[in-house]
């Protein structure tokens, strides 16, 4: 058994949003946890590369058919994937993406995983729909600290605000699990 930390946020993530994602999440691989994330632009992509840069494992939940051709940029990311982790999808293989299918995939997303990190995301972000999934779960809910100046953090910082624990770094998460998870070394 594996820690898996479920790592999400905004498609129009800042500059510093992207780094603390993928250095959090490129962390959380390093000290052997899984992560996962959907896939999409912006945190998501940025998740996913910062465990592929570490040569860790991550898995990729889709809002659409594994099968469809989603997001043609990110094809060569959902490839290196598939080497060490995995594409998951409750549609068939073909199955196009829809709006309603993204927030329904969170708590999926939510649910394979022990915590959800939520990294930047506005008051109306569908990665509160995955934290508010994960707390219904009973799983942790890590959010990291934005600009109160930015919309695009007026998520992240209300998820504090309502008991979110405060995360600066992979350590803020990976100490709520090493008695749970021996296995789990310091970065």
């Amino acid at each position: 058994e594996r820690l898996s930390v479920a790592v999400v946020g905004t498609r129009h993530a800042t500059h510093l949003g992207l780094e603390t994602a993928r250095i959090i999440s490129g962390d959380l691989a390093k000290a052997g946890a899984v992560v996962v994330s959907g896939g999409a632009m912006g945190v998501d992509t940025a998740a996913h590369c910062g465990v592929l840069e570490q040569n860790g494992v991550t898995l990729c939940v889709l809002g659409c058919g594994i099968g469809y051709p989603y997001l043609a940029e990110n094809e060569k990311m959902r490839r290196k994937i598939t080497e060490k982790g995995a594409l998951l999808s409750e549609y068939p293989v073909q199955t196009p993406p829809n709006r309603w299918q993204f927030p329904q995939r969170n708590r999926i997303i939510s649910g394979l995983c022990d915590g959800t990190l939520v990294v930047e995301g506005g008051a109306s972000s569908g990665s509160l729909i995955t934290a508010r999934d994960a707390a219904e779960q009973n799983r942790e809910v890590f959010a990291v600290p934005g600009n109160v100046t930015r919309t695009s953090c007026e998520g992240t910082n209300n998820l504090i605000k309502s008991g979110a624990k405060l995360t600066t770094g992979a350590l803020d998460i990976l100490e709520e699990y090493f008695l749970k998870y021996p296995y789990l070394y310091q970065v």
